[in-house]
């Protein structure tokens, strides 16, 4: 069982001046669930390397098991320091593709040509994409093989507005993942802010926020039997 983790390389936080990357959980929380399952991870982004880390998703109030697992296993941080790049991963090579979110994705891997070829390909051959908070955005510009919008009369959830309003974002991210999957043609449905929410719709899964990292990590194990 092979899988594909796709993270961000943009680290600004639109005009703020403050720094983004990935969420630490949405990275730690499946990359232990597919570990432990005894998957092989391929870690690439646009850059290759080190991936900007979201420096709030270091805070304390953000740490769980899976992400204090990671600060202690030095094998994990070296794969992290040095993944690959995005443009040499093809979807040929694994079973299954998985985006951690962050702020970051919505910069960089919602317009990244790359990226948004791949996912059409790991989609074209009837494997699964599993994405989860803000990464459902970069399915912004994916298509389908008939041209139109891939989460189109799909079930989706992502990163909410109203999650988006509470941490006084709304005005800076490019663009609101619930807003964008619903004019996309997303049917979009969410849980209570913050909890732990997924949605599987054939092989696209999906999860609305931090907390839902680990489930939507079994759902895509789930779907790989």
């Amino acid at each position: 069982m092979k899988i594909l983790m796709v993270l961000t390389s943009h680290d600004q936080l639109g005009d703020t001046g403050k720094k983004t990357g990935f969420w630490l959980e949405e990275f730690a929380a499946p990359y232990y669930v597919f570990k432990d399952a005894g998957a092989q991870l391929t870690l690439a982004s646009p850059k290759g390397g080190q991936p900007p880390l979201d420096p709030k998703s270091d805070e304390p109030d953000f740490q769980t098991a899976a992400t204090d697992r990671f600060k202690n296993d030095a094998a994990a941080q070296s794969a992290l320091a040095s993944t690959a790049l995005l443009s040499t991963a093809r979807a040929e090579d694994y079973d299954a593709v998985f985006y951690p979110g962050g702020h970051g994705p919505m910069w960089d891997l919602a317009e990244d040509r790359v990226s948004i070829a791949l996912i059409e390909a790991f989609w074209k051959a009837g494997k699964p994409v599993s994405l989860v908070c803000h990464a459902p955005g970069v399915l912004r510009h994916v298509k389908d093989a008939d041209g139109q919008p891939l989460v189109k009369g799909k079930r989706v959830t992502g990163f909410s507005n109203s999650e988006e309003e509470a941490v006084q974002l709304t005005q800076v991210v490019p663009f609101l993942v619930e807003d964008m999957l619903k004019a996309n043609g997303g049917i979009f449905s969410k849980g209570d802010d913050w909890a732990s929410y997924t949605v599987t719709d054939g092989m696209l899964l999906t999860g609305q926020n931090p907390g839902s990292s680990e489930a939507v990590a079994e759902a895509l194990l789930a779907k790989l039997g």
